[in-house]
């Protein structure tokens, strides 16, 4: 199976660039400023049917309750504890997107943070969501959407499906503050590439300089181009409107072997070679069995019984086979290689490093 997935990869790697259309700039890269903004909240959930915060482990949900209803005018003894049943303390976050302005809703999503077994049914009391500067951008209520759920029995078992103590509240949260934006500065635009190549940057400036004139944009680094931008913010729009359509060929990515170590998936890029090596493939199988064997004494004797431990031993060795890898050996050339010797991920695995350590792999071996 897993030479079959490397066959069909070899495939479409093996198609020739001009079968892959170009990219356009705003696909290939962001621009400096233009960002989500990350925010977070600290509320109640009421309306829990008995799973909510048991506030003898959780002191903070009967401080934050006592401190809402101070709020509207109901003081609780000092010395009286609430037993909040249907309340958790959870915490909220959701992301500001960029150029969101006040009155537009975003999702939230809502995670307990005390002991309370699942949030379905509850409602989200109003709470501020702030940003990292402390300011509050957004304010978040609503009804719960709690994907998961559980059940117990009497007797002490119980089943979970997902995770019932995480909700989330679509458009519960309304923008309070608009965050700032580096779309303002005028006079330049900054864009910074996905995945950082000297090549492409030089690519995307030199495209956007046939397009727009010389001198207009140019490679600060292999990862951001900057470009000359009009002074108005309605011009830069329109501006942006056409770079950001403006279709590149980037580069190719480096040559990379990828391994997962916990699937055994592997992955091999287009420009993966080796140098001459010769590789052999084969296993040693070793397997014991333990057969203990019962002595019982004859009747009435004063014997005992015991248990003899026997064991069996058996050692398989399988048929061994070498293959040679001539120079300048492509990736169809590997997987057809592989696919001879019939490795199994592991083997595989095992012949990529063995090739590393040996200096005949010409591509970096990531191990993820």
């Amino acid at each position: 199976m897993l030479v079959r997935i490397l066959v069909a990869i070899v495939v479409l790697l093996a198609q020739p660039v001009d079968a892959f259309a170009k990219q356009r700039i705003k696909d290939l890269a962001s621009i400096s400023g233009v960002r989500s903004n990350q925010l977070v909240g600290y509320g109640l959930v009421v309306g829990l049917d008995g799973s909510g915060d048991q506030t003898s482990q959780t002191p903070f949900t009967v401080q934050t309750f006592k401190n809402m209803l101070r709020e509207f005018g109901i003081q609780i003894p000092a010395n009286v504890t609430p037993q909040l049943k249907n309340v958790a303390a959870v915490s909220v976050h959701g992301e500001l997107p960029p150029f969101a302005k006040p009155g537009q809703r975003i999702d939230v999503t809502v995670s307990s943070i005390g002991n309370a077994k699942s949030l379905r049914g509850g409602t989200l009391l109003v709470t501020p969501l702030k940003g990292l500067d402390g300011r509050i951008f957004a304010v978040a209520q609503g009804n719960l959407v709690v994907g998961g759920f559980g059940a117990a029995g009497q007797d002490g078992s119980s089943i979970t499906v997902n995770v019932p103590s995480v909700g989330r509240i679509p458009g519960g949260a309304n923008v309070e503050r608009a965050a700032p934006d580096g779309f303002n500065d005028a006079g330049q635009i900054v864009f910074n590439l996905h995945r950082a190549d000297f090549t492409t940057a030089r690519r995307v400036a030199d495209q956007i300089n046939t397009v727009f004139g010389p001198q207009v944009a140019e490679a600060i680094d292999g990862g951001s181009i900057r470009v000359r931008s009009p002074q108005t913010r309605s011009q830069r729009i329109a501006f942006v409107s056409e770079l950001e359509n403006i279709e590149v060929d980037p580069d190719d990515s480096s040559a990379k072997v990828i391994i997962n170590s916990r699937t055994g998936t592997i992955v091999i890029g287009q420009h993966v070679q080796v140098t001459p090596a010769a590789i052999t493939h084969g296993g040693l199988t070793v397997t014991i069995a333990e057969n203990p064997q019962v002595s019982q004494p004859a009747p009435f004797s004063e014997g005992e019984t015991v248990v003899t431990p026997q064991s069996e031993v058996e050692i398989t060795e399988e048929d061994s086979r070498m293959f040679y890898f001539a120079p300048g050996v492509a990736l169809q050339d590997i997987v057809t290689a592989v696919n001879e010797v019939g490795a199994a991920p592991g083997d595989l695995m095992a012949i990529l490093e063995a090739l590393r350590e040996a200096g005949a792999l010409r591509a970096e071996l990531v191990v993820i």
